[in-house]
């Protein structure tokens, strides 16, 4: 991310595909605050990996020699789907069913940062420069003022979601950067067979998660609205929302793709203030504006444009 110089000019198309898909996955949160209220986590988790594995099957069709790759690969599928399908998607979901989906939205746009952390640590090609040190600690300052008056609520008294629920999507962003870091294997795989592979193993490993924490078949039949809302999180914002993301990769660039993550956050928030009544505090505005800026300085374009100016 620190090679502006490289960097892919995007058309005005391709910035229409960007947006589009930063409002899909920002209303991830979106759908996932709206069915978590009737459906437990980890069968939401469940029904929103299968369906969308279900949908890439039925679009890739036995092409790209998925099949092949899943048999000679599964193992390491079976990894990724469970660091970046299977378990940020149940912390995100239990963390929501306390915290709204803008907060929730704000605290996974550390992912970027602890990917840059992490891939400093366990890679020899990507170690930290001054801009990217910068990014960070601007963007975890924001994470402390998002998390620090819950931690200080019991001895304020103040009211508000419990820490727990608030500390779960930043383990889910620490969950996506060891993924992030981890996908580098599949290199030369096509990226639809990779999203296919994932989130196969990962409908694998929810299967028992969700029979043995939530014995679905119990549960409720959900309203309608639940219903439409874990068909959106599965179609629009997983399945439809991967077939996006690697087109948008494909014509400008795994640099240009990440400026998404900048996206999201403002969606989810948007989303929730206009259907779910949700509203930010002071602190949480003065949070996401340093995430976002940790984002931007990590990124480094805008630097870039400033020197050579």
């Amino acid at each position: 991310m620190d090679q502006p110089a490289i960097a892919t000019r995007m058309s005005a198309q391709i910035w229409g595909l960007l947006a589009l898909l930063g409002m899909i996955w920002g209303g991830s949160f979106f759908f996932a605050r709206v069915a978590v209220a009737y459906v437990p986590p980890a069968t939401l988790v469940l029904l929103r990996v299968g369906i969308a594995a279900l949908a890439l099957h039925i679009y890739i069709a036995g092409r790209m020699d998925i099949y092949a790759t899943l048999r000679a690969r599964w193992r390491e599928f079976l990894l990724l789907g469970l660091i970046n399908n299977a378990v940020p998607h149940m912390l995100i979901f239990l963390g929501q069913t306390q915290i709204g989906a803008g907060l929730a939205s704000i605290l996974n746009a550390t992912t970027p940062i602890f990917t840059v952390l992490i891939a400093n640590r366990m890679t020899s090609d990507e170690k930290l420069s001054p801009a990217k040190i910068a990014g960070c600690l601007i963007g975890l300052v924001g994470t402390a003022v998002l998390i620090g008056p819950r931690a200080l609520a019991p001895f304020t008294g103040d009211g508000g979601p419990p820490l727990w629920a608030v500390i779960l999507p930043v383990l889910a962003a620490v969950s996506y950067g060891f993924a992030a870091t981890y996908g580098k294997r599949f290199r030369g795989t096509a990226p639809p067979v990779i999203a296919a592979g994932q989130l196969t193993a990962s409908t694998l490993l929810m299967l028992p998660a969700s029979l043995l924490l939530d014995s679905p078949w119990q549960l409720p039949l959900p309203p309608l609205s639940a219903i439409l809302a874990v068909l959106a999180l599965a179609l629009v914002s997983t399945a439809y929302g991967y077939i996006l993301f690697f087109r948008i990769m494909a014509a400008a660039g795994a640099t240009n793709t990440s400026l998404v993550t900048l996206l999201v956050p403002p969606s989810a928030i948007l989303a929730g203030m206009l259907f779910l009544g949700e509203t930010l505090t002071p602190l949480g505005v003065l949070g996401m504006v340093l995430v976002l800026l940790g984002l931007v300085v990590l990124d480094g374009r805008v630097l870039a444009r400033f020197r050579t100016a």
